[in-house]
């Protein structure tokens, strides 16, 4: 393989989540009076760390969200995670394959410490990363599109950013590694590969990947 370190997008690439926390999401906005559709919500947000709602709804509106926004939207989020997230399919067999070949990975994702683990509990993926493997937004001073996250997982899994590959599902996520210098490759299982312009190559199914990689 031609990367020694494949970085992994979490939500959408590795748990089928961005259906379930989209839902949540534009209908709490909607209950607060700032009305978002589903559709809304994965343009604006999916992808981001969620202090980009924050910000756009405050530029918007003028309006801040409660102090309890991230509190609340966590524990509805979660509590939809653990009815109904799985796994994006063909993950398992991906990391497999990566154990296999002695590929190093990570994961380095907008959403907290506390989602990642969350949903890589009730998906049973969690056997696949070692606690020094997972990377939040929470870790830097700037989430997606910034390239600092993607920069750190790298300095941290001690490879050079030239040497990196990340998956990707989002165009934030895209625009951020490109700025860190990275290959990437966008999943178009919910974003149509025209919105995910720039990258080395695209795929739609995890089975495909693996020969991209190669």
């Amino acid at each position: 393989m031609r990367y020694e370190l494949v970085i992994f997008d979490n939500d959408g690439v590795l748990v089928d989540s961005e259906p379930l926390a989209n839902t949540v999401l534009s209908a709490y906005l909607t209950e607060l009076g700032h009305p978002t559709s589903y559709d809304e919500s994965i343009r604006d947000y999916m992808g981001s760390a969620v202090h980009r709602v924050h910000d756009l709804v405050e530029e918007r509106t003028g309006q801040k969200l409660p102090e309890d926004f991230d509190t609340t939207l966590s524990s509805r989020t979660f509590a939809a995670f653990e009815q109904e997230l799985v796994a994006v399919d063909g993950v398992e067999e991906l990391l497999g394959k990566l154990v296999a070949d002695g590929v190093a990975y990570c994961v380095a994702s907008s959403g907290s410490h506390e989602r990642i683990r969350v949903g890589h509990r009730r998906t049973g993926i969690d056997q696949w990363f070692e606690d020094e493997w997972i990377f939040s937004s929470e870790d830097v001073g700037r989430g997606k599109p910034a390239p600092d996250l993607f920069l750190y997982a790298a300095e941290r899994m001690g490879v050079a950013p030239e040497r990196c590959v990340v998956i990707e599902d989002s165009p934030l996520g895209v625009e951020a590694a490109r700025a860190a210098g990275m290959d990437v490759y966008g999943f178009t299982s919910m974003m149509p590969a025209d919105r995910l312009a720039g990258v080395t190559g695209h795929f739609s199914d995890m089975s495909q990947l693996s020969g991209l990689l190669a």
